[in-house]
């Protein structure tokens, strides 16, 4: 008797494991461009900004358009260094960057198809900044330590000749499609205007409505941030999805319920379920204003990476997640996420540093609190 009740429980167990396996619909699906991997570099912030404009050029053009990373990559580092060298060190210079970056970058410098300018060594597929970052950091390092005592003028064109070593000169001129553009020629026929997006997020240390200046280490541009409540910061991102609009994002994913082997990102209610709850369903975490500040300002939530969220999906109890595009190539073993992501509501909650719209995804009526309308 106690054999069959022993065997009872398993198949029960076996069973209720089966029944609380995944199983996600489809509820929005915006049109991106192939996943890619950013390889062996820290410029998420590139990768994943460039898929946004690229949806916004399908949406707003119909064509799709691969564009280069690595051209905002090479603009954005000479910012970087004129940023490390004039403050004399003080700052902050490292491969990291976020979204404004790279509109800043398309505002000053056009953009460029992936085709004429790839910046990587010839005969290679596969993006490796390990010693190009090294010998800029020293550059720039001892640039800032002004060991002369008076900094010449060629430190600029030095750094430039390094990237151009490393990731090749930036084109002035390039064809596509039979015609021939510059950079700002190409910016202009996929209608983007850079000044149609704005940065959002949601801390309660700075005031609601108004806009500040993140403090976090990647921000070395000083960009501001839109500022709402928690609850409308998800109903923006959300009414943008609704809309047709896909969305940018810099979040947290050091957490060890976010696995990109399981495409999956979650916060169980229950710490002791992380493991168990990436393989099957468990109740998630209510997450408040308050545990998202005091987790930010613990530095348990940190902005790590930076994706892009293109479409919504609902698992078999109708909770809701975020489909997102990473950009650490094809490396799921979940069949058919192939490198997307899974976002759950708590996840996107808790761990989603800001997020990166156009003005017009924003609900009006948030919109004019924020005097954009």
């Amino acid at each position: 008797m106690r054999k069959l009740a022993t065997l009872v429980a398993l198949l029960t167990t076996l069973s209720l494991h089966a029944q609380d396996s995944y199983q996600f619909t489809t509820v929005i699906d915006l049109e991106a461009t192939p996943i890619i991997s950013q390889g062996r570099t820290g410029t998420c912030w590139s990768f994943s900004a460039s898929s946004f404009i690229e949806s916004e050029i399908i949406r707003l053009t119909g064509k799709m358009i691969n564009l280069s990373e690595m051209y905002t990559v090479r603009q954005t580092y000479m910012d970087k260094a004129e940023n490390y060298v004039m403050r004399q060190g003080l700052a902050n210079f490292s491969e990291g960057g976020l979204a404004h970056d790279v509109l800043n970058s398309i505002k000053a410098n056009g953009l460029v198809p992936n085709e004429a300018y790839n910046g990587l060594d010839e005969g290679s597929n596969y993006h490796n900044h390990a010693e190009m970052v090294a010998v800029l950091e020293s550059m720039v390092k001892t640039y800032a330590d002004n060991p002369g005592e008076k900094l010449s003028k060629k430190w600029r064109p030095a750094v430039s000749a390094v990237l151009d070593v490393y990731l090749g000169k930036a084109p002035e001129t390039f064809a596509y499609e039979g015609k021939t553009y510059t950079p700002q020629s190409f910016l202009k026929m996929t209608q983007i205007n850079p000044d149609d997006y704005v940065s959002i997020t949601s801390f309660n240390h700075a005031d609601f409505y108004s806009s500040f200046i993140l403090n976090i280490p990647d921000n070395f541009s000083n960009g501001s941030f839109y500022n709402l409540p928690l609850d409308e910061f998800i109903r923006t991102l959300d009414n943008s999805l609704e809309n047709g609009y896909s969305v940018e994002f810099d979040c947290d994913v050091s957490e060890p319920t976010f696995s990109a082997k399981h495409g999956l990102a979650i916060i169980p209610e229950d710490a002791q379920n992380n493991k168990v709850a990436l393989e099957g369903l468990y109740p998630e975490l209510a997450v408040s204003q308050q545990f998202r500040q005091d987790e930010f300002e613990n530095f348990t939530t940190t902005d790590d990476h930076l994706m892009h969220i293109m479409g919504l999906v609902n698992d078999q109890k109708g909770n809701k997640y975020y489909k997102v595009k990473n950009s650490w190539g094809n490396n799921s073993d979940r069949i058919g996420n192939d490198g997307f992501i899974n976002m759950s509501e708590s996840y996107m909650r808790l761990k989603t540093i800001s997020i990166t719209v156009h003005k017009d995804a924003i609900p009006k009526d948030i919109a004019k609190k924020l005097g954009l309308k």
